[in-house]
């Protein structure tokens, strides 16, 4: 019996022990628990029994959760059954409050710029390769960096485009994205090199994803890189500006209320197509990366 079924049995026991709450609630509560169990060992932890959940893999989670964009109003329901696993556990300090957590209250669209360029990076001290080649497939392609840790760049290469797996997304949802530049086709073919056989991923042969993942994170720190992520929002902001011609609110772009109508319906058409390449459903979340034309840049909009 492999780790992670061990510890959805444990967790289901506790589960039948304690029932309390409707058939929705507690339904919910075991879809979410198990699917935590799913992520704890897809992130390299072999915890095998539900009674050796520490500290660590409540911060690993929410860490990853927020890698992954997800809600925060997502991220504190699936902390509300985490909390009630440590209390039926007697382990209930375990759980952090969800400010500890560093899980957001609310999201706003500021227009302010969020980018990250590669030339504000000192790449004098990225000394792993592989570190370097996923960075610029984040600025390039507009990858996460869960995706452009585990790509398969020979599998995932369609020529005009890429085909990233379900298993390599934030949710289990693949997509595709365009490679409209000479650069992201140059790092691409740099990542088919350094991964090898097509097989391979951008993780070091007998390494695991978590153990990537802290050598990109320690890589990053050492180059003073505080938000990568900002890589994807000059991703968006630059797919923005080609395929309407002008550049994103965030970057002091048109506003709305002066624009005609063909270029609001440019606009529009462009926002759903980052949202697609992206990975994203919500053009609210859009927004985030390239700013709201509603608005002024003093001004702000609620999510």
């Amino acid at each position: 019996m492999s780790g992670k079924t061990e510890l959805k049995r444990s967790i289901y026991n506790i589960l039948n022990h304690n029932q309390d709450g409707s058939f929705n609630t507690k339904a919910g509560r075991k879809q979410i628990l198990f699917q935590i169990a799913e992520e704890l060992h897809a992130g390299g932890y072999n915890l095998r029994h539900v009674t050796g959940l520490k500290q660590k893999h409540v911060v690993y989670l929410n860490e990853h959760w927020r890698e992954q964009e997800l809600n925060p109003a997502t991220i504190k329901n699936r902390n509300a059954k985490l909390r009630w696993l440590c209390e039926k556990l007697g382990k209930r300090d375990l759980m952090p409050s969800n400010d500890q957590l560093g899980v957001a209250k609310r999201k706003y669209v500021t227009n302010e710029n969020k980018g990250l360029e590669l030339k504000d990076i000192d790449f004098k001290k990225i000394t792993n390769e592989r570190v370097l080649v996923q960075l610029h497939l984040q600025r390039y392609l507009g990858l996460r960096r869960e995706e452009a840790i585990k790509i398969k760049p020979h599998q995932a290469d369609k020529g005009k485009h890429i085909e990233l797996q379900p298993s390599w997304c934030k949710g289990g949802r693949g997509r595709t994205v365009p490679v409209l530049s000479k650069e992201a086709r140059y790092w691409l073919e740099r990542a088919k090199k350094l991964a090898g056989s097509p097989e391979n991923s951008l993780i070091e042969a007998k390494k695991t994803y978590k153990s990537a993942k802290n050598l990109y994170d320690t890589q990053c720190r050492r180059a003073g890189i505080a938000h990568a992520h900002g890589l994807r929002h000059a991703f968006a902001q630059e797919l923005y500006k080609t395929l309407t011609g002008w550049e994103p609110p965030c970057k002091g772009g048109p506003r709305k209320c002066d624009f005609t109508y063909e270029q609001r319906m440019l606009d529009y058409e462009a926002r759903n197509k980052i949202s697609t390449i992206i990975g994203h459903s919500r053009l609210a979340v859009v927004a985030l990366y390239i700013g709201s034309a509603s608005h002024t840049n003093n001004s702000s909009t609620q999510l």
